[in-house]
Parts: C-alpha cells; sequence; structure tokens
C-alpha cells in the first residue's frame, strides 16, 4: 500500500511541475507575442507595416504610377492639430518622393508625441519604403509651436510584379500620434 502512495505522490508532483511549467510558458508566450509580432509585421510587411530602405533605386520604364494618399489623426491625449498633405501624389516605382505632414502645438506646454503608422491596401505595405520618416523619433513640440515633418519614400519596383498588388491603383499612408507621458 505504502508503495502505490509513493508512486501516486510521485505522479501528482510530477503533473504539477509539468502544468506549472506549461503556465509558466504561456505567460511567456504573452509577453512575447507583442514584440515577435511586431517583428514579423516589420520584416513582411504584414497588417501594412511599411519598410525602412536607404535609397530609392529610381523609375523603371513602363511602371504603374500609383496615387498616394494620406491620413492624420491624433489622439485625445495629445492636444496637437496634425495633417497630411490633402492632394493624393502619383508615384511612380522606384522614385524618391518628399511630402510634409505638419503639426502644431495646441497646449500651453511642451508636449512629446510619438507615432503608429501603416499603410492600406495591406498588401502594399511591404513595398513601401521609408527612407526617411519623422514617425523614427518623438517629436516635441513647444506651446503653439508648428513644425513640418518630413516624410521621404518610395514603392518598391517589385510592387508590379507581385499579382496580389498590381491592380493596386490607390495606397494611403496613414499616421496616428500619442501623447508620450514624463518622456517614457
Amino acid at each position: 500500500m505504502h508503495s502505490n502512495m509513493t508512486h501516486l505522490h510521485y505522479r501528482n508532483k510530477r503533473m504539477m511541475v509539468f502544468i506549472m511549467g506549461l503556465v509558466m510558458g504561456m505567460v511567456g508566450l504573452a509577453y512575447a507575442s507583442v514584440p515577435l509580432y511586431q517583428l514579423f509585421c516589420k520584416v513582411t510587411g504584414y497588417g501594412g507595416t511599411t519598410q525602412v530602405s536607404l535609397e530609392a533605386p529610381g523609375g523603371a520604364a513602363g511602371a504603374i504610377v500609383r496615387d498616394v494618399r494620406f491620413n492624420a489623426s491624433t489622439m485625445p491625449d495629445l492636444k496637437w492639430h496634425f495633417a497630411g498633405p490633402q492632394t493624393p501624389v502619383s508615384v511612380m516605382p522606384g522614385e524618391e518622393v518628399l511630402i510634409h505632414y505638419t503639426a502644431t502645438n495646441l497646449s500651453d506646454v511642451s508636449t512629446t508625441g510619438t507615432s503608429t503608422f501603416n499603410v492600406t491596401p495591406f498588401k502594399a505595405g511591404s513595398y513601401f519604403m521609408k527612407i526617411d520618416c519623422f514617425c523614427f523619433e518623438e517629436q516635441t513640440l513647444q506651446p503653439g509651436e508648428t513644425v513640418k515633418m518630413p516624410v521621404v519614400f518610395y514603392l518598391d519596383p517589385d510592387i508590379d510584379q507581385d499579382i496580389n498588388t498590381q491592380e493596386v491603383p490607390e495606397i494611403t499612408l496613414s499616421y496616428t500620434f500619442f501623447a508620450v507621458e514624463n518622456g517614457d
């Protein structure tokens, strides 16, 4: 009888260690899921995540010209007026384009914001290449200050070779600014 109790106690202890390990593994995956998802989106362009590049390769003959539109929004905790270009820009894949967003601090204190961005349709995100962008760093505006924020980009010429993006006539680049609390 004692042998059965010892064996049962050992099995219960082993099961408890297994369940605790499983729970800790699930908690670890929950913490790692956001950075892993962001890395996945950055590498694949999934979810409209744009790519970063050092320079544009130049336009290609016969490329499909696409219109790029610009959206801008701010979260309510950031007292800024933020706007993008009002008219779309016609873009030939491979050609470098410079546009400016503008931001005005409407508050009476210095504030810092950081932006998130995406491209729609999402399938075009991996072909939207940023060379320079205000979104790479936090932005601090003094009370009442207005700044022009540059974005230098191009469309990867491979966009014309992808059967899923050949029929995309228009792309929208969207930014949303959030307040950064206490320099965090």
